[in-house]
Parts: structure tokens; C-alpha cells; sequence
């Protein structure tokens, strides 16, 4: 089986001046772009897009594709657990804490193939190069860098995945899973749930931007449908109005909260409408890097991935350990966690790192309010000794409701970024860390790059996400010199 990965053309730069008046109106005319478009701006504004090297890029092209595969073999690595043809305790592990509602409809066989449309790592830029943080499939930011994409590019950037890179990624994605040609009338509702409401103006403005003859995109509430036993409506709609493609904007362990939830399963179940991304919570959870390097697994990986795809994706995802509280035996280790020397075999062995020893990140794995926008994200050389132990303590007294991981921890490298300050008048000079979040399609077996989202914060700030001291802009290739060559 052929995998293939391509990236949307990049155009051609124009020459752009310098002069502190063309970046002031640079600035205001995305900014004024954003407003246009009912995208809150809440964040810093960069003259220019962030400049990746060309061999960067072609990183993250071959990154997408192994990044499927690596999806792919999830998949297949959970259902076989499920069967017992590999260890159970893997999806022991990954069905911990979820109500057997939700753990029976990601066991269906009807979709037991399906795998989500969009991928998303998080990218830090470390000094020895990238870094995966976390993998997510139910993706916010895809409305924001199509944005994005639009403005620097009418402004004559050549960024990745160009002008229309998102929109056109992501109709080929929803196209495929229909399985309808371009020619076929197709109705796509983006359900966002009350929890992702942030996202809504985005997402309104990424319909706007899908929305065309025969492919009609609009946004939903779950409040605002209609269910029968025929099909899924925008409320008050006509038949012709019945929902071809559901997007799922909300997030699994939400699903309590969310009106009409049994509803939206049953359409599912009975194929009413297609569904995306599929209903697999056992997909969302960051212990999957745990597994990832665990030992017993590796020839499994191996074999499965290919060996040059698995040691290529060792390279970028971190060490990751699942706290698990329960005892080892007498000569039981946990695996490859070193600590002062030695082979930890307890995880009370880390009560007593100092500091500069406790390089780590402790976080939800996944199924919880707390495991996405960085909410229950503890850095352990950010906190004191017994915060320490008390956020060690916390996670694994959580085991079997919520499940956390201990994850090393990776510092992005520094560079200076500039963005234009309103309020001043002029370009400032902004020393921060950043993360790069490239946008995977996935139509069958292809993988298309869509764009990337680069969001820069300052340098004295532990974890790299959205904030208002942050600068956020989209990816294009570097020219020489460096990021900033125009100032």
C-alpha cells in the first residue's frame, strides 16, 4: 500500500519593503481582516510570517505521513488488544476511566477502520531540533490559520499550504469520507459544543469560507438539530437541508453535557450521518507515546510502522511513562525512567528530585476537561518540592478515573520574533520559545499539508499555547538570513 504525502503549492514572494509604515499597515490590514471575519484577536500580530527552513519543511511533510501511519498502527495495535492477540493491558490502559457507553461505540465494528481527518502535532523548536509535545485529532486553530493563510498571502507571503491550502485539505478530507465526487451535493454541519465555544467564531468563518454550490458548510450547536429516525436537521430545516457529514467539534469527555448527545450516537450508529472525527476516545489519549516507547512493543512498532517510519518518529517523541500506582514486583523497574543513576522502580523514587532533576511534565492523558489548552499541564522544575510531590501524588491517586502520564520535558530554544504594538506605535523585539502546529489532511491514503500555525510566547513562560503575550502567525519557507530579514 502506497502512502503518499504532498504538500499545496507554495507561491512566489514578491518584494516587499521594509518601511516601518508598510508593517504598520501590514499589521493593521490583518488585524482589520481578522475583525472582518469575527476571529477574536486576543494575541500579537507579526509583521511577517514565522520562517521555517526549507529543510524544516520538507520535515514536516514526511512528519504528516508517519504521523498516519503511526495512527494507523493505534488502530490496529487497540482492536487487536481488544481481541487478546496482543497484551491486554493495553487497552486496559486506554479504557480506563471512560463509561462503557463510550468505550462500546469506539469498539464498533461498522467503523473499526476509521480514523480521524485532520491531524495536529504540537511542535516545540528545542535546540536539538523538533519536538513533539502531544498529538491532537480534534483540532481547534484550523479556522484561525486559514485566516491567516489568506491575509499574508494576499499580502504576498509565500505561506505553506498557500492561500487556500486549509479549504481545500479539508473538502478533499470530508469528499473522501462520503465517499462523493465534487459534483455531489454534500451537506457538512460543524457541531460545536458549548465547552469549544471559543471556537466558534472561527469555525463560523472557516464554513463561510468552505461554503459553495453544491458543498453547503455551516456551523451548528447541537441544540439546534433536529433528529429523526431518517436523518439529521439544522432545526426548522427541509429535507434537502438533512446533514450529509457531521463534523464533531466537542470533545468525548464532554459527552454528559452535551444536549441531544444520545441522538447524535444513535444517527451515527445507524449510519444516518457520517461522523468525524470517529467516535474513538482511545485515540485522544497522550499515553499512546508511553506505549509508544515501551520495550515489550517495540518490535510490534517496528514491524507495523516499518522500521525506518518508527525510529524516525523516535526522534521526535519524547520519553513518556503512564503513573501508574500500582506495585512492581521486588525486581519489577519502570522502564527506561533513570533516576540519580539507577532504574527507578517506584515512582516514590522521584519524591526527592531536587529541582534541575525534576526535568518533567505531568498531565492528564486524555478524557478530561483538564488534558487540553494546557489546563492541567505541571512542570516539574516550575514548581516547588512539595508541589512536586503532591502533583505526583495527584496523578496517581487518579489512575482509575483519570489516568496521567510523566513526560520529559523539552525547552524550546530562544529567538527573537518581532510584532507590531497598537498602543506604542512600533515594532517590538520579543525574545520567546515557540511551537509550530502543522495541519495534516488525511484523504485515504494521501496526507496534504494544509498549513501550519507558529505561536511564539515569551521566553520566561513554561508552556507554549495561545495567551495574549503570545505572537501568532503562519509558517512559510525562511528566506536567507533569518526569520526577521525584513527588520
Amino acid at each position: 500500500m502506497v502512502i503518499k504525502s504532498t504538500t499545496s503549492p507554495v507561491e512566489e514572494p514578491p518584494s516587499l519593503s521594509p518601511d516601518q509604515t508598510d508593517l504598520k499597515n501590514f499589521c493593521k490590514t490583518v488585524k482589520d481582516e481578522l475583525i472582518r471575519s469575527h476571529i477574536p484577536l486576543s494575541w500579537r500580530v507579526s509583521p511577517e510570517p514565522y520562517g521555517l527552513s526549507s529543510r524544516e519543511v520538507e520535515t514536516l511533510q514526511r512528519l504528516g505521513t508517519s504521523i498516519f501511519r503511526f495512527y494507523k498502527t493505534q488502530n490496529k495495535l487497540y482492536f487487536e488488544s481488544v481481541k487478546g492477540t496482543q497484551p491486554p493491558w493495553i487497552a486496559y490502559y486506554l479504557d480506563l476511566g471512560k463509561p462503557q457507553q463510550i468505550v462500546e461505540y469506539g469498539r464498533m465494528n461498522r467503523f473499526k477502520s476509521n480514523l480521524p481527518g485532520i491531524l495536529r502535532p504540537d511542535l516545540i523548536l528545542t535546540p536539538e531540533g523538533m519536538m513533539i509535545s502531544e498529538l491532537d485529532s480534534v483540532p481547534g486553530g484550523f479556522g484561525l490559520i486559514h485566516q491567516l493563510n489568506t491575509s499574508y498571502s494576499k499580502l504576498g507571503y509565500p505561506v505553506i499550504g498557500g492561500s487556500d491550502g486549509m479549504v481545500s485539505g479539508f473538502k478533499k478530507m470530508i469528499f473522501n469520507l462520503t465517499g462523493s465526487s465534487s459534483d455531489s451535493p454534500l451537506n457538512l454541519g460543524i457541531v460545536v459544543s458549548e465547552e469549544s465555544r471559543d471556537y466558534l467564531p472561527e469555525m463560523a468563518a472557516f464554513s463561510k469560507a468552505l461554503d459553495e454550490p453544491g458543498f453547503s458548510a455551516k456551523v451548528y450547536r447541537p441544540e439546534e438539530l433536529t433528529f429523526t429516525e431518517e436523518a439529521i436537521y439544522p432545526r426548522g430545516g427541509e429535507k434537502e437541508s438533512a446533514l450529509t457529514v457531521l463534523y464533531r467539534f466537542l470533545e468525548l469527555f464532554d459527552y454528559k453535557n452535551i444536549p441531544k448527545i444520545d441522538l447524535l450516537l444513535y444517527a451515527t450508529k445507524k449510519e444516518k450521518v457520517v461522523t468525524t472525527p470517529p467516535l474513538k476516545a482511545f485515540l485522544e489519549e497522550k499515553m499512546w507515546f508511553a506505549l509508544f516507547h515501551h520495550p515489550a512493543l517495540k518490535s510490534y512498532w517496528e514491524k507495523e510502522l516499518g522500521e525506518e517510519t518508527f525510529h524516525f518518529l523516535k526522534e521526535f517523541i519524547p520519553k513518556t511513562w503512564i503513573l501508574d500506582p500500582r506495585e512492581l514486583p521486588p525486581y519489577g523497574i519502570i522502564p527506561d525512567l533513570i533516576f540519580r543513576q539507577k532504574q527507578v522502580s517506584q515512582w516514590t523514587d522521584l519524591f526527592i528530585a531536587g529541582q534541575k532533576e525534576r526535568r518533567f511534565v505531568i498531565k492528564p492523558s486524555g478524557f478530561s476537561e483538564l488534558a487540553w489548552g494546557a489546563r492541567g499541564v505541571k512542570i516539574g522544575h516550575d514548581l516547588s518540592s512539595p508541589e512536586w510531590q503532591a502533583s505526583l501524588t495527584g496523578a496517581l491517586s487518579s489512575f482509575y478515573q483519570s489516568p496521567h502520564i510523566l513526560q520529559e520535558f523539552h525547552q524550546g530554544q530562544k529567538e527573537d520574533f518581532n510584532y507590531w504594538d497598537g498602543g506604542t506605535e512600533s515594532l517590538v523585539k520579543m525574545s520567546g520559545r515557540t511551537r509550530v502546529c502543522p495541519y495534516y489532511f488525511v484523504t485515504g491514503e494521501e496526507v496534504v499539508l494544509g498549513g501550519a500555525l507558529a505561536t511564539i510566547c515569551p521566553s520566561d513562560k513554561k508552556i507554549i499555547h495561545g495567551m495574549a503575550d503570545a505572537i501568532m502567525a503562519p509558517c512559510s519557507i525562511k528566506k536567507q538570513g533569518g526569520r526577521n530579514e525584513t527588520l
